[in-house]
């Protein structure tokens, strides 16, 4: 029996968070990086899987699906300088959990953390604030196994132009093992969640993303209402969350109410304007303070499907203005708030955010409802301004459209060459969007 085969579990039948990508592929449970090599070497299409949350079929494969979850690696935390040293197939929930205990956390994160390290870093996973990039920027040193098999350790300075392009490298480049994360002292933030207007908004969002650490916006479709959610470090946990508001504000208005109010949505269509508006002037102002990774992060239960664009910064107020109309015009309804975030310029040649400060505009549907005109009307108009769709997010674009919008295209499509020279990593999604 070779290798893989000895590593190889029966599953019959893997789907995603949102229920919208499903594989019967088999899966290997590799429990050394050799085993992994050898697994690669035998010739078969292999495709790593983490946690299943993005939407794109990313991570479905007709070969033979790598869960990584049982690969031992180590755990190294330098104190000093501020860095550890984890397996790649680690959740960011117990990453943040093991920071915590070294006094040391993660300078930023999205809203979840039920991703891999891997699985995030891959698909250029972001949270906001103007002087963050995405969690890809934090990333020190890594180690990869090539599509022949090879095990590169990378950084900086040792197979530079690896280590550039393959901390937002898709899974085209080889499958991570290990994962060197620059972190920071861990920090305290003041969350401010308050009711605004989406006038004033579109008017007054350059002083309100400069002037906080972390700004994060919600606009309620069929209203004039947002929710505003600003994050700022501060030096003291003074004013925690209570307990039951916690729970009714995260766990069951957010996740169980906003559940059955979708799925009464998706019944009754014509609620749906209504809802959004009582939902949005239901919404209350609150403060509190709390471990950075337990303010950034929230539960999310309610299954949706996504779509995200990342726009030069400036396009702001054109493509949220536009948003109204475009949702007015579409033949259902849109039951999810539209979700607005924004982060610094990076280096990393396959980042949304390569090379500008951005704005992202992510817009939902509840699982089972349609979509798909709602996200290409949505990508049109991002298209026009330049955007770049979220690697993990949905999206209708191929190679020959990515290709002019990110500079070092064609740089990265050469690393792949000759890392992969045999598309062992190949699927459906890295043919569209990287070319055969």
């Amino acid at each position: 029996m070779t290798a893989s085969r000895a590593a190889e579990t029966s599953v019959p039948h893997w789907r995603n968070w949102a229920g919208n990508q499903e594989t019967t592929a088999g899966v290997a449970r590799p429990g050394s990086v050799d085993e992994l090599a050898e697994i690669i070497k035998a010739g078969e299409r292999v495709k790593p899987v983490g946690s299943g949350h993005s939407f794109t079929d990313i991570a479905v494969t007709d070969g033979l699906r790598v869960d990584l979850g049982s690969l031992a690696g180590p755990v190294d935390v330098d104190r000093e300088r501020r860095r550890v040293t984890v397996p790649a197939g680690m959740t960011l929930a117990t990453l943040n959990a093991l920071l915590s205990t070294h006094g040391l956390a993660l300078p930023n994160l999205g809203d979840i953390d039920a991703q891999t390290i891997a699985g995030a870093i891959s698909t250029g996973t972001h949270g906001t604030g103007a002087a963050y990039g995405c969690l890809s920027t934090f990333v020190a040193g890594l180690t990869l196994v090539t599509g022949t098999g090879d095990v590169l350790r990378c950084d900086a300075e040792t197979a530079p132009e690896v280590f550039a392009a393959a901390r937002v490298g898709l899974g085209a480049l080889g499958v991570l093992t290990e994962v060197t994360l620059q972190c920071v002292e861990a920090f305290t933030l003041r969350a401010h969640e308050r009711p605004g207007r989406l006038a004033d908004v579109l008017t007054d969002w350059p002083d309100l993303v400069a002037g906080n650490d972390h700004c994060d916006l919600y606009w309620f479709p069929y209203t004039d209402r947002v929710q505003v959610k600003t994050n700022n470090r501060v030096p003291a946990d003074d004013r925690p969350l209570a307990g039951w508001r916690g729970w009714l504000d995260d766990e069951f208005l957010a996740n169980t109410v906003f559940a059955g109010v979708c799925r009464l949505g998706r019944a009754v269509p014509a609620a749906v304007g209504p809802i959004n508006a009582i939902s949005a002037r239901a919404l209350t102002e609150r403060v509190y303070t709390g471990r950075s990774d337990a303010v950034f992060c929230t539960p999310r239960r309610v299954r949706f499907t996504e779509m995200e664009y990342g726009l030069p910064r400036e396009a702001f107020p054109t493509m949220l203005g536009a948003l109204p109309k475009l949702i007015e015009a579409l033949p259902f309804k849109v039951q999810f708030p539209v979700e607005v975030r924004f982060t610094a310029a990076d280096d990393i040649p396959l980042s949304h955010g390569y090379g500008r400060d951005s704005v992202y505009v992510a817009v939902h549907q509840f699982a089972g409802a349609p979509y798909e005109p709602y996200f290409r009307a949505v990508e049109g108009l991002a298209r026009e301004l330049g955007g770049r769709p979220h690697w993990g997010k949905l999206h209708y674009r191929d190679a020959e459209s990515l290709r002019p919008v990110y500079p070092r295209f064609a740089e990265f499509t050469a690393l792949r060459d000759r890392l992969d020279p045999h598309r062992v990593f190949a699927n459906a999604y890295t043919e569209r969007v990287l070319g055969v």
